[in-house]
């Protein structure tokens, strides 16, 4: 322990590499299905069933501080945690993100990407490729000796540059035999301030970037956040692990056009 942060061996990271593969697997064997006229229920019911079904493995956000579905559908001007529901049908032009959960031998996987429901409109598309930029300029950070704070500042130097804010209430967390864990990973911050990261750090960095002001407000579900001002919101996570390299995504989606969203 490091702060009260989990170090994990190379024998526990194994452990965690193959949850958030099996979470990413999830998300890539969707992409197929994210189509007009599809509900967010539908997409909710066949990712259920992948997971129990074909991986073997636990939904793990059913029951999750009373959370009643599989994965989480946020649309649009939806920030994160949007219910699926038989009500919500997708359509041309809608922008989603798919958060999904596994627990596989104890073990949690955790990732979310953003899907094109058809032809985006340009500003929805430079939000969900600044998004994933961002992302990657935070992974690209990750290495024994930087710190959070060098992390943040690469999330928010991306999104400032094109105009976007960043969610400041949501953050990334530290994962491995307990879904949300320490440490806190924020998504803005200032270079060389905060926590060291240490070989054998497991987290998630999952920024989420809005097209206008960066207030967030939760719907009366106790679930749904909502940007204040109804513009549109973005966000992609992957779990790393720290290594003496640098660092490891665990969560590559395979298969998937994910990358093609985005530069890389």
């Amino acid at each position: 322990m490091a702060r009260g942060i989990p170090i994990h061996s190379a024998q526990n990271i194994q452990m965690a590499r193959r949850a958030g593969q099996l979470a990413a697997e999830v998300l890539s064997m969707i992409e197929a299905h994210v189509v007009p006229g599809v509900s967010t229920e539908t997409l909710d019911r066949i990712c259920h069933d992948h997971i129990v079904n074909v991986q073997g493995a636990i939904p793990a956000n059913v029951g999750y501080l009373g959370y009643p579905k599989t994965i989480l559908t946020s649309v649009n001007q939806v920030v994160c945690h949007g219910i699926p529901s038989p009500a919500k049908i997708l359509k041309k032009g809608d922008i989603l993100n798919i958060d999904v959960a596994v627990m596989k031998d104890g073990w949690f996987g955790d990732t979310s990407r953003m899907y094109f429901v058809g032809a985006p409109s340009t500003l929805a598309r430079r939000l969900v490729n600044t998004t994933y930029e961002a992302l990657l300029a935070a992974i690209g950070q990750v290495r024994p000796g930087a710190t959070l704070g060098d992390i943040g500042h690469a999330i928010q130097a991306v999104a400032q540059r094109e105009h976007f804010s960043v969610v400041r209430e949501y953050s990334g967390h530290g994962i491995g035999q307990v879904y949300h864990d320490k440490p806190q990973v924020l998504h803005y911050g200032r270079r060389g301030e905060g926590l060291q990261l240490e070989v054998g750090m497991v987290f998630t960095i999952e920024p989420m970037l809005n097209a206008g002001r960066c207030e967030t407000k939760e719907l009366a579900d106790g679930w749904t956040v909502v940007t204040k001002d109804r513009s549109l919101s973005a966000q992609w996570e992957h779990m790393v692990a720290v290594t003496p390299e640098g660092c490891e995504v665990l969560t590559v989606w395979p298969s998937s056009s994910a990358t093609a969203y985005a530069p890389v």
